[in-house]
């Protein structure tokens, strides 16, 4: 394919990058409508378009005079094969221009004089700043019967010409702090075209010329970018029909280079394709690959044949590119580390411990914190929701352990591929999670996690890894550590140690009744809802996937009540002020069901605070072990809340033992009741007393929302329950308070028959 003002031909499809590409420009035979919108506009602006006189070059000189460039149009005027030269194919353009009311100039000149080129703009106009490299020629033959000559006008116009127009044009560009460079380069220098090796191979190097200056560029101001057009050319007028060319009118181009020619386009670096109104953008793909280099070993031809399939393997890939932080150098350098052990290649565990994983991009926006926030049950009947669930609140805040979600990525993307051991991903329990913060997680960021295998355990009933993973900002500062533990069931008795001093330890809780607690009914639909945040383990999300794992229904994640579990400690002892937490510990007991309500119950020792967490309707714990450390810096008040000492808790004990054999409910009361007991002001439990099914029990209701409730402090519980105080009274003097359907309290009178209820 040609991209130039002089001849191009289509090419030969010869891989299916072009054919698709080529198939793309003939799907649709109408442009799409858009909306008209502010022009975009050249006003005081020079733009050099070399190879102007036909064809694409034509266009785009025609284009940016009709929207008040000042244009030098340059075109030898030579034929396609660069023989010969004339002023005609300039002067007819430039007349076209001025016309129509617009400013151009004619050069004649070849790109091999750049200087001259660049030199008639500034003589001309002054200034300049916009390079279109679109000059071109062919001399086609096969790889074979290619001259010297045939290989040497090619690099000379398409590469070096190029160059030397971008070369007298840089320092201009540099001193008035802007610029605009378009190369023009053609499929067949990306995917390589039979019978062009010499113009593929000057195309290809246009890029990497583009790929460079973009690099040098950015501190000027000056943006480079290249573009691989597919258009009609005098060439191709022979061997075309009529249909086929205005497809590919060159005007389905011009839009392209127009706007990268912008000042208002910030794109720079970028290769595109773009042709018959199809526009697309191209990059490099990388595959995973893999480091086969052992210590004090000898790499071997055979070691590679013996790898091929790992080494080309796109199923996992990532997009090199001098810009990007984790690319081919890091890989490198996390080789080199493994190469730093004595590696036993039978020791599965030695084996396990040397796997290095190339690091991991993860951005994120308030929009993904939110939906974090919204996934752990954050909700808008909450006091302190605007702060997670609003980017516009003044305090807005990223809760802590959102710092899992760039973890448990990275430990998903590499826990299959580590050698050393079978893993049965069906037979894979989350054992216990630790997370460290080092400072709190701005709104919005690009992270970077490494990954790391810590230890390999034998438990006899089961294998344990030890995974750890460090994050890191765009300026490299240690944002966050997580230590993933994992349980693979049946994977043991290989031999192996069974305690590890890697691992972050559990602690027990104080042995006292608790200080605190806090109740939180999950959603039916919070399992679906978390999975967003990057777990879409089908178990959380299908009933059949479940079935096949042995549960009766999907069950939350465990990182999803660990989320609950933090944010109940975060409200208690700092009132969610999310700056003041450090880091966290949990062991992972059973799961949760969607829909059941969780209590976290918690002891306050200095500036560590204790805590575990259970499910209200089971009274199975779920978390315990755990721990959540805040930093010295607590400011507010936590009012703890004891639930020892409650006299209406064996009230209600008692109740609930004897309300069948008391008969204490008759057929006709309906009506379910929440008593919250408060202490000094706070809530210190709540009951439940369901007349519908004839049940009491402690926590929220199961069922649905209760219809009365009544709060009031333990000592006027127990007032009212004696019949020292009734109804009309506790409610005058502020002591009880009643929300919902009022009138339905009078029906407590057949529970509490001694009070005036």
């Amino acid at each position: 394919m040609m991209a130039s003002a002089g001849p191009s031909r289509l090419p030969i499809p010869a891989s299916t990058h072009q054919g698709s590409f080529m198939a793309s420009c003939y799907m649709n035979e109408t442009l799409p409508k858009t909306m008209e919108m502010d022009p975009l506009r050249f006003d005081e602006k020079v733009v050099l378009v070399t190879g102007a006189g036909n064809g694409l070059g034509r266009a785009y000189a025609l284009d940016f005079a009709e929207r008040g460039a000042k244009v030098v149009v340059n075109d030898l005027g030579g034929s396609f094969k660069g023989v010969g030269s004339g002023s005609k194919a300039a002067d007819k353009v430039v007349e076209e221009i001025r016309v129509k009311g617009g400013i151009a100039v004619a050069n004649y000149d070849s790109v091999e004089l750049g200087d001259k080129v660049v030199q008639s703009a500034l003589d001309n106009f002054g200034r300049i700043d916009v390079v279109v490299n679109n000059a071109g020629i062919l001399r086609d033959k096969s790889f074979a019967r290619i001259s010297d000559e045939d290989w040497d006008i090619i690099q000379r116009v398409h590469l070096k010409g190029s160059f030397l127009i971008c070369r007298a044009a840089w320092p201009h560009m540099k001193k008035q702090g802007y610029g605009r460079i378009i190369m023009v380069t053609s499929s067949s220098g990306i995917f390589g075209n039979f019978g062009q090796a010499n113009y593929s191979a000057a195309k290809l190097g246009a890029v990497g010329l583009a790929n460079t200056l973009a690099l040098e560029g950015i501190k000027y101001n000056i943006h480079c970018n290249a573009v691989a057009p597919l258009a009609g050319s005098r060439m191709t007028a022979t061997i075309m029909d009529k249909e086929t060319l205005e497809r590919l009118k060159p005007e389905y181009v011009t839009p392209l280079v127009v706007y990268l020619s912008h000042d208002t386009c910030k794109e720079t670096g970028g290769l595109f394709q773009v042709g018959a109104g199809y526009f697309g953008k191209l990059r490099w793909q990388r595959s995973e690959g893999v480091v086969l280099r052992e210590k004090n070993k000898m790499l071997k031809a055979e070691t590679v044949r013996d790898n091929w399939h790992r080494i080309t393997d796109f199923s996992k890939f990532t997009y090199p590119s001098a810009k990007d932080p984790s690319s081919f150098t890091k890989d490198i350098d996390a080789s080199d580390e493994m190469l730093q052990e004595n590696i036993n290649q039978n020791d599965p565990v030695a084996v396990s411990k040397a796997y290095r994983a190339a690091p991991m991009e993860f951005s994120y926006t308030e929009k993904d914190a939110i939906l974090y926030a919204l996934g752990v049950g954050v909700s808008t009947s909450q006091p302190d929701y605007l702060k997670f669930l609003f980017e516009m609140s003044e305090d807005f805040s990223v809760i802590p352990t959102f710092a899992v979600i760039p973890a448990f990525a990275m430990v998903f993307q590499n826990i299959l591929k580590v050698p050393g051991f079978k893993i049965d991903p069906s037979k894979m329990l989350h054992g216990e999670q630790y997370l460290e913060l080092y400072k709190p997680l701005p709104r919005s960021c690009k992270l970077i996690s490494t990954f790391k295998v810590a230890d390999v355990l034998d438990k006899g009933s089961g294998l344990v890894k030890v995974y750890n993973v460090e994050t890191f900002d765009e300026n490299g500062q240690k944002v966050a550590f997580n230590q993933h533990v994992d349980f693979m069931v049946g994977a043991g008795h290989f031999g192996g140690k069974k305690t590890s001093d890697t691992i972050v330890p559990v602690v027990n809780p104080p042995n006292r009744n608790p200080d605190t607690f806090m109740e939180e009914k999950t959603m039916k639909d919070q399992a679906a809802l978390y999975r967003l945040s990057g777990d879409p383990n089908p178990l959380h999300i299908d009933p059949s996937f479940a079935a096949r794992g042995g549960w009766k229904a999907p069950i939350l994640h465990g990182l999803c009540t660990f989320g609950h579990a933090v944010r109940h400690v975060m409200a208690k002892f700092a009132n969610n002020d999310m700056s003041l937490f450090k880091a966290v510990k949990v062991r992972f007991v059973k799961p949760v069901l969607p829909g059941q309500t969780l209590r976290t119950e918690m002891w306050r020792d200095h500036n560590r605070i204790f805590f575990k967490t259970k499910i209200v309707e089971t009274d199975e714990i779920v978390i315990s072990g755990a721990y959540i450390d805040l930093h010295n810096t607590i400011q507010t008040k936590v009012v703890l809340e004891p639930t020892s000492g409650l006299k209406s808790t064996a009230i209600f004990k008692q109740m609930a033992t004897q309300r069948k054999s008391m008969h204490t409910f008759s057929k006709t009361d309906t009506g379910i009741f929440q008593w919250n007991i408060t202490q000094e002001g706070a809530t210190a439990a709540s009951w439940t007393v369901d007349l519908n099914a004839n049940e009491i029990y402690e926590g929220s209701p199961n069922t649905q929302k209760a219809d009365c409730t009544l709060t009031l402090p333990d000592e006027t519980f127990v007032d009212l329950v004696c019949g020292k105080l009734d109804l009309k009274k506790a409610m005058l003097n502020g002591s009880l308070k009643i929300s919902g359907n009022i009138p339905l309290a009078q029906k407590l009178s057949n529970i509490f028959p001694a009070s005036k209820i």
